[in-house]
């Protein structure tokens, strides 16, 4: 797998490559935009209006990636290598399974020099997987992200570093205004673990 399926993102996200999945094949990202919560997150999902519209394009590489991370567990040297000192993990999608975050583990371990975030609303699967054994690479930042909005969570799940929480107006407990590349505090192994953003 080419460095190429490495995307590179734009808007405040502008510097940092992921690793992006194809949010419209995934089940658990339908059924979340289905809903119709009116407080959801998900009911402001970015990456399903792009890939609707404008970032089609990306549908196709995105759905590879999918099939490619959740379909079988791979060798170190077919795993994609992420140019630079900092990634992401699904600037676009979600985790699909226990596969995919065994991938994910497996391409922090093949480059130890270069941390990782993923962000992911998926506790249960992120939560078994390391309670049966399997360590959380050192240089993976995991972070929860919380899908109520004016639901501020102010501890990270188990085994989760950081919580990532939205609101609707703004209050002097927003920390998370510039673009990520300028911020760091999601990228970084820090003191703040409660990450607050207004809604855009």
């Amino acid at each position: 797998m080419e460095t190429y399926k490495w995307s590179t993102m734009s808007g405040k996200l502008k510097g940092i490559p992921a690793l992006n999945t194809n949010t419209l094949s995934n089940k658990f990202c339908i059924s979340q935009s289905n809903k119709g919560v009116d407080n959801s997150i998900c009911t402001y999902c970015y990456s399903v209006e792009m890939l609707e519209t404008f970032r089609k394009n990306c549908v196709n590489r995105f759905e590879k990636n999918s099939v490619y991370l959740s379909s079988r567990v791979h060798e170190f040297d077919y795993l994609p290598k992420a140019v630079g000192v900092i990634a992401r993990f699904n600037g676009h999608g979600e985790l699909i399974n226990k596969t995919h975050l065994e991938n994910i583990f497996r391409i922090c371990e093949n480059q130890p020099n270069t941390i990782f975030a993923l962000w992911t609303k998926k506790i249960g699967i992120v939560q078994s997987t390391i309670k049966n054994g399997r360590k959380k690479p050192i240089n993976l930042i995991l972070v929860y992200s919380n899908e109520y909005i004016d639901n501020i969570i102010e501890e990270p799940p188990k085994f989760f570093d950081k919580v990532f929480n939205n609101v609707s107006k703004d209050t002097d407990k927003i920390n998370c205004r510039k673009d990520c590349i300028e911020c760091m505090l999601c990228y970084s192994k820090n003191k703040t673990n409660i990450i607050i953003e207004r809604v855009k």
